[in-house]
């Protein structure tokens, strides 16, 4: 009897086991398997922040610098710094990390491309951070420019890669126009790009997508396990906020549904409060209302919620709000994007002494159109507030992107 219960918990032990192992193993873990072969014999620089992590939650600082076989000699810190205690959009400075006494080079100070001094010495600059997949998050603008960096001195690139969050089907949003080109919009791409790191790496780089046209030499160490399909709960991974507002993988669904139209500063989109861009409020708007009114546009894969809140800081802080929460219902038919911009037809519809073009900040059009890529994004749709007046222009680079980008895929 013993024996058949010893067998009976050590049958549910190994079912815990199993269940709780990630499906996918990310650049750094294949990278530990190889016994970091690509690493042997170099001066290595890395490019990372807390999302930099193996399956098991340990720092690639940490795996690079204790690896015997490894020479990890600087650090590179990208927007809120190598260990994530630097604010959104405050400048990194150049120190030492405590823990390791490696020089950490800032890319979101001074400079925000790696010069030749930063660089001196350095044989590979490896690049470990996890992406959220939407063009205006700051990480793969930092991962481009130190490919051009390292182009034009002559050092090589190792990505290891990641999943990306909206999986590898999703694209949406015009191309980057060249006056619109900035360090939320730093390549000719769409808003959603439905590419690893890894993958936007290889296109950058084989496109001519660098400045000048550089190519460095990249080598990209692939995921295990990874399918396009995937959401990155499929995964079974960790997920390590990438920025304060990005607390949970779920986010990086809803930041493309609000983040453009949060640029301007006029409606809380949930930064400050518990549900960072998962929710648009006001102190004007009827919650009810707004809700019904969104709901009627039967946009597919989403509902709208009334909700009522006070922001702890930020757009509206200590004032009672109203508003409608975003809830994502079928992840496979969703367009993310549009959403913001439907709302803003609908304000205009229901509270005209409200419209957000006109009684925005205008001086935050230039963030909005830079975030959108486009000028004519915002001059088109301040005609009649009217989603339609700016679809097919959103849309027009979709196709081509996704024949484009696909002799890139690493991954099925």
């Amino acid at each position: 009897m013993k024996k058949l219960l010893l067998c009976a918990l050590l049958g549910i032990m190994s079912l815990s086991t199993t269940a709780k192992a990630p499906k996918v193993l990310t650049g750094i873990d294949m990278l530990e398997r190889q016994n970091f072969k690509p690493l042997q014999g170099k001066r290595i620089g890395l490019i990372t922040n807390p999302t930099g992590v193996n399956r098991y939650l340990k720092s690639t600082i940490d795996i690079l610098h204790d690896a015997p076989n490894v020479q990890l000699v600087a650090l590179y810190g990208p927007e809120h710094g190598v260990r994530g205690d630097i604010y959104a959009g405050a400048k990194v400075q150049d120190q030492k990390d405590e823990k390791t006494g490696l020089p950490i080079f800032s890319l979101y100070g001074k400079t925000r491309k790696a010069t030749k001094e930063m660089l001196r010495g350095i044989d590979a600059l490896v690049y470990d951070i996890q992406d959220i997949g939407s063009r205006s998050f700051t990480f793969i603008s930092t991962m481009g420019l130190a490919m051009e960096a390292a182009a034009e001195n002559g050092i090589e690139f190792i990505v290891l890669d990641r999943p990306n969050p909206l999986g590898g089907l999703h694209v949406e949003g015009n191309v980057v126009e060249d006056d619109c080109v900035s360090f939320v919009s730093q390549f000719r791409i769409p808003y959603i790009y439905g590419l690893t790191c890894g993958e936007l790496a290889k296109m950058l780089n084989g496109e001519r997508m660098l400045a000048n046209g550089v190519q460095c030499k990249l080598t990209v160490i692939k995921m295990k396990g990874w399918k396009r399909k995937m959401t990155f709960a499929d995964t079974g991974l960790p997920w390590i906020a990438s920025s304060p507002h990005i607390p949970q993988a779920l986010t990086a669904w809803y930041y493309p549904t609000t983040g453009i139209v949060g640029e301007l500063g006029y409606l809380s989109i949930g930064v400050g409060y518990t549900l960072p861009f998962q929710l648009f409020a006001a102190s004007w708007i009827d919650a009810e209302e707004l809700a019904n009114a969104m709901n009627a546009q039967q946009m597919p894969g989403v509902t709208f919620r009334p909700i009522h809140l006070r922001p702890f800081y930020s757009t509206g802080k200590g004032e009672q709000l109203q508003g409608i929460q975003i809830h994502i219902t079928n992840y496979k038919t969703v367009q993310l994007t549009p959403i913001q911009f439907v709302l803003m037809q609908e304000i205009a519809r229901l509270y005209p002494e409200h419209s957000v073009m006109e009684h925005a900040n205008q001086q935050r059009f230039s963030m909005f159109d830079k975030v959108c890529g486009s000028k004519q994004i915002r001059q088109r749709f301040m005609l009649r507030n009217q989603w339609s007046d700016i679809e097919s222009y959103w849309n027009k680079d979709v196709k081509p992107f996704k024949i484009l980008s696909k002799k890139y895929y690493l991954y099925r």
